[in-house]
């Protein structure tokens, strides 16, 4: 199957939707890139991320029975 001049149009004018101009949809586009990048970093500062969940484990086995 070739890719033909009407593919290549309909391909163009998305990339330009999404990305090009001043549109809505452009702005949303980094928004949400800067969310992402605002969110890794977020993960990088974390001040329990080096923490191990075992550290805070509580010991709730029974005692064994001496019989």
């Amino acid at each position: 199957m070739a890719i033909g001049p009407i593919q290549i149009l309909i391909v163009g004018i998305l990339f330009l939707l999404l990305f090009g101009g001043k549109g809505k949809i452009s702005s949303i586009m980094g928004d949400v890139a800067k969310g992402i990048t605002s969110f890794k970093k977020g993960l990088k500062d974390d001040p329990d991320a080096g923490k191990d969940a075992s550290d805070d484990a509580i010991d709730v086995t029974p005692p064994k029975d001496k019989k």
